[in-house]
């Protein structure tokens, strides 16, 4: 374990991944900050550079023990809904939620995902801003998976252009709640792609991904998954909020 994530509501961590069989190196200690009086950054904080080994890789680790209870899910299941918008997010092909695993670490059961890097070049308020056309996929696995917190912050351009979204552990509600930052195709007809992706997601939901899912989540749950997807393909167009909802996260970013 490398440290937590500061700011992070559900106690995430930052972890070291290695390959079974090797031994782990040891975690540097963190940077002293400034002193009163030393010239450096004022907002310097404790930091430490880690070194990975062959076949090592950092990951954020979140413990089921760790999250927050709310009133609107049930306690300790926010880590499988993690795993099951992973899922799903496969069964799209378009690859937006990192690898994510359900597994043991530390304090017990946890979800893990890989790390991502991002692309610092890139201004992810331009991008909702601007409704960058690659946020299209997004905002359409969002409404498959009932997403009730898709902030700015959740959205990980990385180098090359490809952008990933994290952060799902409030997904799969039988309650129509989506809330998200990305309303800028409501009402919008869908391309004979995406049309194509949510008739593969829905068929998946009868076979493997539906038995996969049902592993992780309340049986209503993925009923109302089915549901959802039966909804959107007779609606055929980008859907709007629920008016008894929220639309918009906060904070949004």
């Amino acid at each position: 374990m490398i440290g937590r994530l500061v700011g992070s509501s559900n106690n995430a961590m930052v972890v070291r991944v290695r390959p079974p069989g090797t031994r782990p190196a040891p975690v540097p200690a963190p940077a002293r900050p400034a002193r009163a009086g030393e010239e450096d950054d004022e907002d310097a904080k404790p930091s430490i550079a880690v070194e990975l080994g062959p076949g090592e890789l950092l990951a954020v680790w979140k413990p089921t023990r760790g999250e927050q209870p709310l009133f609107d899910f049930p306690v300790g299941t926010l880590t499988r809904r993690e795993v099951a918008a992973y899922l799903v997010s496969e069964a799209t092909g378009w690859g937006i939620v990192p690898p994510t695993l359900l597994r043991e670490g530390p304090y017990g059961e946890g979800s893990l995902q890989q790390w991502i890097d991002v692309d610092d070049s890139v201004d992810v308020v331009q991008l909702v801003l601007d409704a960058d056309p690659r946020l299209r996929r997004v905002a359409l696995f969002d409404a498959i998976v009932n997403n009730t917190d898709r902030k700015g912050g959740h959205l990980l351009p990385i180098p090359g252009g490809h952008i990933h979204a994290v952060d799902h552990g409030v997904t799969f509600s039988v309650v129509p709640k989506l809330r998200t930052l990305l309303w800028a195709w409501e009402g919008e007809p869908f391309e004979p792609d995406e049309i194509a992706v949510v008739q593969r997601v829905r068929q998946a939901l009868d076979g493997q991904l539906g038995a996969e899912l049902g592993e992780l989540l309340y049986g209503p749950e993925v009923d109302a998954t089915r549901e959802r997807l039966d909804a959107l393909l007779t609606a055929g167009v980008f859907p709007g909020p629920n008016p008894d909802w929220p639309a918009i996260p906060w904070p949004p970013f």
